[in-house]
């Protein structure tokens, strides 16, 4: 059972979303915030797996409340999507360096809601891979950030096929195309993957994709605007 709460401003939206995810028997909704200072308080309560973060709401935008859950040691283990009526822009750049770990439009359809809160809770990243890809590079471009021709120390401690596995994460891999690619087993790839999260300290897949670009080990290609996130797959 995943443990989910609802953060919106809107009490109409959140009730449509409970009624929605209690229809499917995987999700539990432990919890409803209408502010953002709510979410945090009802996520260091509830501990859930997942908190469905809508993007602006009254006296602590969502953004903050995605930063001060996804920083917490208080909810090591709950997991941000944040709500949005519009594609990409500014808000889903400063969700993603807060530690949200996808998005979805409010108007989308509903299987990608149900389908993509199991995939967030088990550390995906909610965003086709080569969206994922582009949206990252997108992301590392805007925050100036100047990559190393080497790794640096925060990938220390990563082997040598911990760190192809981490390039083919930044390059939109999922596991099964990493088995493939590289020879190995499903569960092996799976292994490879829990270790690298644990050494870089990351969340979920997404930061992975931000760590590759940042150390060097991948070289940002794509400057133009992302196209839409609006289809999702982990």
């Amino acid at each position: 059972m995943i443990r989910v709460v609802i953060a919106d401003d809107q009490t109409m939206v959140r009730a449509s979303f409970r009624l929605l995810l209690e229809q499917d028997e995987r999700l539990h909704v432990v919890g409803e915030a209408s502010t953002g200072g709510e979410a945090v308080s009802v996520a260091r309560r509830e501990l859930p797996d997942v908190v469905l973060m809508d993007v602006q709401m009254p006296q602590m935008d969502g953004i903050e409340a995605t930063r001060l859950i996804c920083g917490s040691s208080l909810t090591p283990r709950t997991r941000v999507i944040m709500l949005t009526t519009f594609d990409l822009d500014e808000y889903v750049f400063a969700a993603l360096e807060a530690g949200a770990s996808g998005f979805l439009l409010k108007h989308g359809h509903p299987d990608e809601l149900l389908n993509g809160i199991p995939l967030v809770a088990g550390g995906d990243s909610l965003l086709a891979p080569n969206l994922t890809r582009r949206l990252i590079e997108e992301f590392v471009a805007r925050r100036n950030v100047s990559p190393s021709p080497a790794a640096p120390r925060r990938l220390d401690g990563i082997t040598d096929r911990e760190e192809e596995v981490l390039r083919l994460i930044a390059l939109g891999l999922t596991n099964g195309e990493m088995a493939q690619r590289l020879n190995l087993s499903m569960p092996t790839i799976k292994s490879h993957v829990g270790k690298i999260l644990n050494k870089l300290g990351a969340r979920d897949r997404a930061q992975l994709v931000i760590a590759a670009y940042e150390s060097g080990l991948i070289q940002p290609q794509h400057r133009g605007r992302p196209p839409s996130t609006d289809r999702a797959r982990g």
